[in-house]
C-alpha cells in the first residue's frame, strides 16, 4: 500500500509539473515587451529593405543593451495619418507598451490639410495614450534626406540606423516603468548619439512633413 500511495504521490506531481510549465514559460517576467512602431513607406524600411529599417535597428540596439523587447513594423507604404488613425486600433495589439508614431509626409499628397494632420496625430495619441501606452512621435525628419536618401524621398540604411539611435534613450527611459528587460544594462551603458531635432514629443505633434 505504501508504494503504491508513493507511486500515486509521484504521478500526481508529474501531472501537475505539466499543467503549471506553460504558465512559467509564458509568465510576464519572462515575456518580450511589445513595442509598435506605426507609418507609412519610411517606417516600413522601403527602400532600405525591412531589415534595415528603423524599428529592426532599433530592436536589435535595444536588444544588444539587454532589453527584452519585441518591435513590430506596422509601417504601410502610401499610408496617411487618415489611414493610420482608421487603422491604429488593430496595428497596436493588446498588451503593447510603447508606439512609436511616424506619421509621415503623405498627407500633403492626398489633400489632406495640415490641421487635420495634426488633429489625426493627436487623436492617435489620445486613443493609445487611453490604454495606457507611452508615445513617441517621430516627426520633422525630412533634414535626414539630404544626405541619407535612395531617392529623394525615402531614407537608406543609414537614416534608420540614425532615427533608431535617436529613439533608443526614448525608448529605453519608457521601458524603465515595465518588467521586461532582461537584465538591467550595464553602469557605463551610454545612450547612443541624439539626432538633433528629430523627434518631437506626444503632447506637440507637428503640422508639417515632407517625409513618407
Amino acid at each position: 500500500m505504501q508504494f503504491s500511495w508513493v507511486k500515486g504521490f509521484a504521478f500526481g506531481a508529474l501531472v501537475t509539473a505539466a499543467l503549471f510549465a506553460p504558465l512559467a514559460v509564458f509568465s510576464p517576467a519572462w515575456a518580450e515587451t511589445k513595442i509598435v512602431a506605426i507609418g507609412a513607406s519610411n517606417t516600413s524600411g522601403f527602400g532600405a529593405g525591412f531589415g534595415q529599417s528603423y524599428p529592426a535597428q532599433l530592436e536589435a540596439m535595444l536588444k544588444a543593451h539587454g532589453y527584452k523587447v519585441q518591435v513590430t513594423n506596422a509601417g504601410i507604404l502610401g499610408d496617411t495619418t487618415r489611414g493610420m488613425l482608421g487603422r491604429i486600433d488593430a496595428a497596436v495589439p493588446a498588451g503593447t507598451r510603447i508606439v512609436i508614431l511616424q506619421p509621415g509626409g503623405n498627407d500633403s499628397r492626398f489633400g489632406i490639410s495640415k490641421e487635420e494632420r495634426a488633429n489625426n496625430i493627436r487623436a492617435m495619441v489620445a486613443k493609445l495614450q487611453k490604454r495606457g501606452i507611452r508615445v513617441i512621435v517621430a516627426d520633422n525628419l525630412q533634414g535626414l534626406l539630404a544626405k541619407h536618401t535612395v531617392d529623394g524621398i525615402h531614407f537608406n540604411g543609414e537614416a534608420h540606423a540614425l532615427i533608431a539611435k535617436k529613439l533608443y534613450p526614448q525608448v529605453a527611459g519608457a521601458l524603465a516603468g515595465t518588467v521586461a528587460a532582461s537584465t538591467t544594462p550595464a553602469a557605463n551603458d551610454q545612450p547612443p548619439a541624439a539626432l538633433p531635432a528629430a523627434v518631437q514629443p506626444a503632447q506637440t505633434p507637428a503640422s508639417t512633413g515632407a517625409v513618407h
